[in-house]
């Protein structure tokens, strides 16, 4: 066995400060866990994916979820196709968006949609039985004003169980929003096939 070279033992040596300095990080953290207020937006692709993921994980676990599509495309998604045939019975899946408001050309309808979808989404985060709530695309009804995002906001930090997680999902989040979540991560679009080639969304990819 040849012995270990200089290179080594300082690769070695860096683990091991490494290893300490995390364990002193952790040794300092006392908040336990609690459920979180998430929000995935920026204009980069994944936001939606991110959250389908996350519910996966949670069934994982054997956590009872929930999704809530605020604005419904022209297409299916294989997410949403995968989770209501065959896990219905550990996430409910309610597609209450009509389209994008560039579809529906229609404020008030819009208003409607988004105001019902809240309803709906409210209903399943007050379950005490619910773990983990996606509330996929709302910061586009908050963006354009179709919810008061005050008001979520306030629901969120005074009516949500304890253990409850939540994501919300979409592009141009709120200040208010991220001000009150626990965990933000914004997408950012370094190149995307469509600006750079013409290529349209594909199955398995975008939807």
């Amino acid at each position: 066995m040849t012995d270990a070279s200089d290179e080594d033992i300082r690769h070695s040596e860096k683990k091991k400060r490494i290893q300490a300095a995390r364990q002193k990080i952790m040794a300092g953290k006392t908040g336990g866990e609690k459920g979180l207020i998430i929000v995935h937006t920026g204009k980069g692709k994944g936001k939606s994916s991110s959250g389908f993921g996350m519910i996966l994980r949670a069934i994982g676990h054997g956590m009872p979820c929930a999704v809530v599509q605020f604005i419904k495309g022209g297409w299916e998604t294989g997410e949403a196709r995968v989770l209501r045939d065959h896990f219905a019975k550990e996430c409910q899946i309610h597609v209450m968006g009509e389209g994008f408001t560039w579809d529906t050309q229609d404020r008030q309808r819009d208003i409607a949609a988004a105001s019902a979808a809240w309803e709906k989404a409210k209903e399943l985060i007050r379950d005490p039985a619910m773990r983990l709530v996606l509330l996929d695309e709302i910061n586009i009804a908050l963006r354009y004003d179709y919810l008061d995002v005050d008001a979520v906001v306030e629901f969120l930090l005074t009516e949500k169980p304890p253990m409850t997680h939540v994501i919300l999902t979409g592009r141009n989040a709120k200040d208010e929003l991220i001000e009150a979540a626990d965990l933000v991560t914004e997408m950012t679009e370094v190149k995307h096939p469509f600006k750079s080639q013409g290529i349209i969304a594909q199955a398995g990819v975008e939807f």
